[in-house]
């Protein structure tokens, strides 16, 4: 008996300590469900007593607008600008995606907040959120965080009403002609609540660096910032990616006030990150007081070594490697700015898949799901903090608020972001208006000061579009990086007249082309206008102020001292649709590599044979010409391989091998003599001993007969957040796709699921993306999928007039399976 009391209490005495440690280490619970929304100003006084009943119930991350309907009136606009090489204001439409996302809208939810919580630090933690937000809790106004892209945190402890009903509210409004791109509308970013101990880590409370890198020895410096008045020990321990613990320390705070505490462990053979291997390590810091646990905080990080150099170029871990990067906004097609983990992941692995090995993000600071992934599969980052400084490129653009929140919102950017492996600079602007203007040099100084003090390990860049002027007025000599946006003609001149100047392409190219789109007669052209707004996929046309993809390769090959480029862009977005953006029914832009939809571009494989290690073959165009018998079709083969041969119905057109002769030639092989008659083509590439190592055939299409669907994925978490995209093909009797098919399709899914969106990637296509009905562009369009939190199964059912109906499944299953 007296053993069994004394295990009882020994049981008993742990449960309590366990229930000790529960309620005073730190909780994350994300925010997502229950949300209440309207679309419309509300008076402010006695918050907590408006009747939401019959607001929308929505979860976040949300965009309000991106359901459409699309309307060419509501971002029209008389304009100038500058950065278009306007000389007076003209009519605008389509520049922020022709969508609803002007005006005032109000979220509330009733927080899980309990008595049990009462004693502990609760926090609200935005991603964030669009914008001009202000936040009020039980009708108390917290305060405000006007930039639409910065995370931010507000501590809700001594607002809260311990076991009653807490409401927290969030005013949002989005001001006409505030952007020049679509920004979306909403909580569009995750939000979290935190619950702590009275003394905690701090938000964003982790600062590490790795002073020494190498293959036999890493040492990682770690500042922590404690934010609570009490005697403690700091105990961090390091893991590698296998969850082994690697190194550890401890140190001891005296209770006087807050501080930061500096440790440094060394690590023996690290695993160094890079873009081929992206070895994580994760620090954990506990701090301890007494023995009880009070608060556990994780910081994911890599070692890894960059260096720019003004006459090599970039090395990172001291191997020299060019940036082989793209733009991207933060939209994500028919999704909206709704922040979704899988669709962010998707669009990242498209790049990667290309080639791509750095991201740049355009022009704002990123979503943390970016980075995370950045992180886990090798792609660096320059990180952009703003499109504008005070003096604005909008009416009711950033420069409203810059002198007050430019140093709040830098800040905010950096410590959040500064522990990624994957961030290798930071970028304090883009074709910033003050480049010509004597105070640029004077804020680029500013802010390239509040970076060092920061981060002292990452250079700060900016892109720079009028480059004689920046560096004429000091501008350019205040960041460690120039980056060129365009005129790449400009690179040797400037590093011959400044060699001083460490130069990057920070935004190249700028091609422009609708998928499957091909125009003739086949011609290079800077002002190309259709009178269809589509442009073609030979990848000829560009803005005036662009080039082709080829004309920048020339400069990245011959220059050693160009440290890489980031193509505009990697993926369509919404809003801004050069050239067709001056009354036109285009919503969405032509200069991604990848359309609107998630399908790649002709342009595609011209980056992927540049850029890509794997064998790339491509043939463009399609065969399906009765419009244009016998009439020249120029063939074009976008491979690594180095020769080519073309056959027409079996006849050859004769062999082409890369060479210097001339810009195109030098990475494309081109057919342009080529008379159209139908049947097939067939491409035979050989290696550099002539021997036949792949071949393509393109055949005549006939008539539409069935639909092919294709899931990225079968097998998708039953999470209700989880996606799978479904490609859409248009098919013959014979299995060819039917290249100009424009049929009407309707989407039925049954099952654990929804039909999330749809987007057939054509730039005038109005049909709202939440319609359950739509046209295919040029024979093909994408479905997205969403599962609930049912495991089970998702069917989807494509049909349309005379075509074959499909089906796909797709299975959805708990995390813990």
């Amino acid at each position: 008996m007296k053993k069994n009391i004394i295990i009882a209490l020994f049981f008993s005495l742990a449960f309590q300590a366990n229930a000790q440690d529960k309620t005073t280490t730190r909780e994350v619970q994300l925010l997502d469900t229950g949300w209440r929304f309207l679309n419309k100003e509300i008076p402010t006084t006695n918050l907590n007593q408006i009747d939401d009943s019959s607001w929308q119930t929505v979860t976040v991350p949300h965009d309000w607008a991106i359901t459409g309907p699309f309307d060419m009136t509501i971002d029209m606009q008389e304009v100038k600008v500058i950065e278009d090489g306007d000389r007076g204001a003209k009519l605008r439409t389509g520049r922020t995606g022709a969508l609803p996302c002007f005006g005032i809208g109000w979220y509330r939810k009733v927080l899980p907040v309990s008595k049990t919580d009462e004693g502990k630090r609760i926090f609200v933690e935005f991603d964030g959120a669009m914008s001009r937000a202000k936040i009020y809790l039980n009708g108390v106004y917290l305060g405000e965080w006007p930039y639409g892209y910065s995370s931010f945190t507000f501590e809700l402890t001594k607002y809260l009403q311990f076991g009653k009903e807490n409401i927290l509210s969030v005013r949002l409004e989005n001001k006409e002609e505030s952007s020049r791109w679509y920004p979306g509308a909403g909580i569009y970013r995750n939000v979290r609540l935190v619950k702590t101990a009275p003394v905690r880590v701090a938000h964003w409370g982790t600062y590490i660096t790795t002073p020494v890198v190498t293959e036999k020895k890493g040492e990682v410096t770690i500042k922590t910032e404690i934010d609570g008045d009490t005697a403690l020990n700091l105990v961090t321990e390091i893991y590698d990616a296998k969850g082994k613990k690697v190194g550890t320390a401890t140190t001891n705070k005296k209770a006087d006030g807050n501080a930061t505490i500096e440790q440094t462990i060394k690590i023996s053979n690290p695993n160094l990150w890079s873009v081929d291997t992206p070895n994580l390590y994760t620090a954990v810091s506990k701090i301890v007081v007494g023995k009880t646990q009070k608060d556990e905080y994780k910081t994911t990080f890599g070692f890894r070594t960059i260096r720019f150099d003004k006459d090599k170029g970039f090395f990172l871990n001291g191997k020299s490697l060019k940036f082989k990067g793209v733009c991207l906004h933060h939209d994500l097609g028919p999704l909206g700015a709704a922040v979704s983990y899988r669709a962010t992941e998707r669009q990242l692995v498209i790049m990667k898949e290309m080639g791509v090995n750095a991201i740049r993000t355009s022009h704002n600071p990123p979503s943390l799901e970016l980075l995370k992934i950045c992180d886990s599969i090798g792609l660096m980052v320059q990180v952009e903090a703003f499109d504008e400084w005070k003096n604005g490129k909008n009416t009711n653009g950033y420069g409203e608020f810059f002198d007050e929140w430019a140093e709040k919102d830098l800040t905010a950017m950096i410590k959040r972001d500064r522990n990624h492996p994957s961030v290798v600079m930071w970028s304090i602007g883009n074709e910033i208006r003050e480049q010509t203007m004597p105070v640029g040099a004077k804020i680029a100084r500013f802010l390239t000061k509040i970076s060092h003090d920061l981060d002292p390990t990452r250079p700060v860049s900016a892109g720079f579009n009028v480059h004689n002027a920046a560096i004429k007025n000091g501008l350019a000599a205040e960041v460690d990086l120039v980056g060129f946006n365009y005129k790449p003609q400009d690179y040797l001149k400037k590093h011959i007249e400044f060699p001083n100047l460490t130069i990057y392409g920070s935004e190249t190219a700028s091609t422009v082309s609708s998928r499957g789109v091909y125009k003739f007669p086949v011609i290079e052209s800077k002002k190309a206008w259709h009178t269809d707004y589509q442009l073609s996929s030979y990848d000829l046309e560009s803005c005036s102020w662009a080039t082709t993809p080829d004309f920048e390769f020339q400069y990245q090959d011959d220059l050693e001292f160009i440290s890489g480029e980031f193509v505009w862009t990697g993926f369509d977005y919404l809003g801004e649709p050069s050239p067709y953006n001056e009354g036109t029914p285009a919503k969405s832009s032509y200069f991604g590599i990848v359309d609107l939809a998630g399908i790649p571009k002709d342009r595609y494989y011209l980056y992927q044979s540049k850029w890509s290690d794997k064998p790339v073959f491509h043939v463009l165009p399609h065969w399906t010409w009765p419009e244009r018998l016998n009439q020249k079709v120029p063939v074009y083969c976008y491979t690594n391989y180095p020769k080519a041969e073309l056959f027409v119905n079996g006849k050859s057109m004769g062999m082409r091998q890369k060479n210097n002769s001339t810009t195109y030639t030098r990475y494309r092989l081109m057919w342009d003599d080529v008379i159209y008659e139908p049947g097939e083509i067939k491409v035979v590439a050989y290696d550099k001993n002539n021997k036949a190592v792949d071949e393509k055939i393109i055949r005549t299409a006939g008539e539409t007969y069935s639909i092919k669907l294709t899931a990225d994925r079968n097998k998708i978490k039953a999470d209700g957040k989880d996606l799978s995209f479904v490609t859409i093909e248009i098919l013959d009797k014979n299995g060819n796709l039917c290249p100009k098919a424009s049929n009407l399709l309707f989407f039925d899914v049954k099952g654990a699921g929804k039909l999330k969106a749809i987007c057939n990637g054509d730039p005038i296509d109005q049909t709202a993306f939440v319609s359950k009905y739509m046209q295919t562009f040029n024979g093909k369009m994408v479905a997205i999928v969403e599962s609930d939190m049912q495991s089970g199964e998702i069917v989807l059912k494509v049909s349309g007039g005379l075509l074959v109906p499909q089906e796909v499944k797709i299975t959805t299953e708990n995390s813990s399976k």
